[in-house]
């Protein structure tokens, strides 16, 4: 049978470091930040035309930067940030055929921070329509495809980025939030992915906008190594005093811990064999290790789901009805994809709940942390069964099909999300077809530390698969 991996490794400056090592390298006078952006638009060039993950390439001005000094804890180091972040001088289409932008004036709040981190920016990556969906496909186009296997999805909404680092081509990259964006794809392409607690980066400009916060901003990377770092230098440019600091994390942690098991979700669908059998897997590692798991109940209520895909619609009918207003003068509703439209016509049904379920949303946090009381972590699943299909969750799928068929895989990962409660997805197995399978622990509201120590033993205990390796 033939192989069905898409990737761009290869004895280059970037062989198969992460961006922990590359930043070394340059540090070091090894290697120049000018060799490593060469070899990322190499590999990029490689693999691109399948995977279809950059949504902008700007390598020209990768290579002006690149002769310039940089700081930072990634200094010199190739990536990528999501087309649905302001940087100056480029446009902005959240993925979307509706907008229409205008090169940006300045970078967001957010970009300005990780940029601070000195990477060298090779373009943007892509993402489905506002990030609203599952998978990153799209109305009428070619959609980005996961490395592992090309017929597959990527996940999403982070899903140009995730497929961008899983195939080699940079060692991060930018990924945001908002309902499983980072833990999603990195789930789905075998990486690492830490949706951080609420405020614990600058918050972008959307962000900022929304009366519940359910936007976390990070990396996917292929090591914990390299989140560890990020969070770290992230500290160093902005810390919210409000929080307690993650520091510098560098290996396991000396504490044995209490981890409650959530294994089904709050929609009630049983959680699919394969996705089943690698979440106890892990419970089990963890066992060997000292720590403490047992089943827990889930600690929001059912009405949850509904209040959060309400919420969901609400975003959807607020672009549909304000987009010229927040995106661009000439943005055009009509544009937007089916799913997007579909989505506010589910909100307009219920749009009388409004302040219940803001009200509500808000609350989660409370209920979270109650839920959790004597619990360090959570182990649960990321998604509710094995990577789909592309065409599974394409945005031309009848709204209805396709709104049901997310609220049976999108499971997990949301109330992280409304509670501002960080999350972190590790790729800690894989189905019979060779598509990973992520798990997600969560923690306590500025937790991150309890999770990246936690991320570096399960790492050493069970290095990660390489999508390289035979």
């Amino acid at each position: 049978m033939t192989d069905p991996r898409i990737h761009a490794f290869r004895d280059d400056v970037l062989a198969d470091h992460d961006a922990v090592a590359l930043a070394g390298l340059v540090r070091a006078g090894t290697v120049s930040a000018g060799e490593l952006v060469e070899a990322a638009i190499a590999r990029a060039g490689q693999v691109n035309g399948v995977l279809n993950a950059i949504e902008l390439p700007t390598f020209e001005q990768a290579r002006r930067d690149a002769r310039s000094l940089h700081s930072g804890v990634f200094a010199g180091v190739p990536t990528f940030v999501k087309d649905n972040t302001d940087l100056e001088g480029l446009p902005t289409r959240h993925g979307s055929r509706a907008v229409n932008p205008q090169p940006a004036k300045q970078h967001g709040a957010f970009a300005a921070q990780y940029l601070a981190q000195g990477f060298s920016v090779l373009g943007k990556s892509s993402l489905p329509e506002f990030g609203f969906n599952a998978s990153t496909e799209f109305a009428g186009e070619h959609p980005t495809r996961n490395p592992w296997n090309p017929a597959y999805s990527s996940g999403a909404s982070s899903g140009g980025a995730a497929a961008l680092v899983a195939a080699g081509v940079v060692p991060v990259a930018h990924a945001n939030d908002g309902g499983g964006s980072i833990r999603i794809p990195a789930a789905c392409c075998g990486l690492v992915g830490l949706k951080p607690t609420r405020g614990r980066f600058i918050d972008s400009e959307q962000a900022r906008s929304l009366p519940v916060n359910i936007i976390g901003e990070g990396i996917v990377s292929r090591s914990v190594r390299d989140q560890a770092a990020f969070f770290s230098g992230m500290e160093r440019t902005w810390y919210n005093r409000s929080l307690p600091p993650v520091g510098r994390v560098e290996g396991p942690g000396n504490r044995r811990l209490r981890i409650g098991l959530v294994m089904d979700s709050i929609t009630g669908t049983p959680t699919c064999a394969e996705t089943r059998a690698v979440v106890e897997h892990t419970a089990r590692l963890l066992e060997s290790m000292g720590h403490s798991v047992e089943p827990m109940p889930l600690p929001v209520p059912p009405t949850f789901l509904e209040d959060f895909t309400t919420y969901w619609g609400m975003l959807s009918f607020m672009l549909q009805r304000f987009g010229r207003l927040v995106m661009s003068r000439d943005f055009d509703a009509a544009r937007m994809d089916p799913f997007s439209q579909g989505l506010a016509a589910y909100y307009r049904k219920r749009m009388l709940k409004t302040p219940g379920v803001i009200w509500r949303m808000k609350r989660s946090a409370q209920q979270y942390a109650d839920g959790i009381r004597g619990y360090d972590a959570v182990l649960t699943p990321v998604l509710a069964h094995t990577v789909p299909q592309l065409g599974h969750l394409s945005p031309e799928v009848p709204f209805d099909t396709l709104f049901e068929r997310l609220l049976r895989y999108v499971a997990f990962t949301p109330l992280n999300n409304a509670a501002g409660t960080p999350a972190i997805s590790l790729p800690m197995g894989a189905c019979a077809n060779g598509l990973p399978i992520g798990v997600q622990l969560q923690a306590a509201h500025g937790a991150e530390r309890t999770l990246l120590e936690l991320a570096f033993a399960l790492e050493a205990a069970q290095p990660f698969r390489r999508i390289q390796d035979q």
